[in-house]
């Protein structure tokens, strides 16, 4: 796999602010069907961590108040964060060794796109018409 993370990257990129309710993050991921949303710092726009649908389980299971609780009191901290250029085997190899499913992948300009393990999976299906 030779080619750049940029080639398997999902777009537009849908993203919540660190103060963001549970609640509105919840909301977000069912309106735009997500399965995961990176959590942006509001002042700089940088990414400080990703919540992802396994997350809001845990989360529901502890009983915990979605409209008390704010995106970064619960979010998965310091996620992968490549450049396009990025060959998309090291990002394999980056998401293997840390056993996570989502990354960020960035450019000059900030959030470019972003890749979870299903999207390399995608590239071992024949090609639908």
């Amino acid at each position: 796999m030779n080619q750049d993370i940029s080639s398997l990257m999902q777009q537009p990129v849908w993203s919540v602010s660190m103060d963001d309710t549970v609640a509105q993050v919840e909301a977000l991921l069912s309106s735009n069907r997500l399965n995961w949303v990176p959590v942006l710092e509001p002042s700089n726009g940088e990414v400080v961590g990703v919540i992802s649908a396994s997350d809001l389980v845990a989360f529901h299971a502890q009983g915990r108040d979605a409209l008390a609780t704010c995106a970064w009191q619960m979010c998965s901290y310091k996620p992968i964060v490549v450049d396009v250029g990025t060959p998309a085997s090291t990002v394999a190899a980056l998401m293997v060794e840390r056993g996570i499913h989502h990354v960020v992948v960035t450019d000059s300009r900030g959030i470019a796109g972003v890749v979870s393990s299903l999207d390399f999976v995608r590239t071992f299906l024949p090609a639908t018409d």
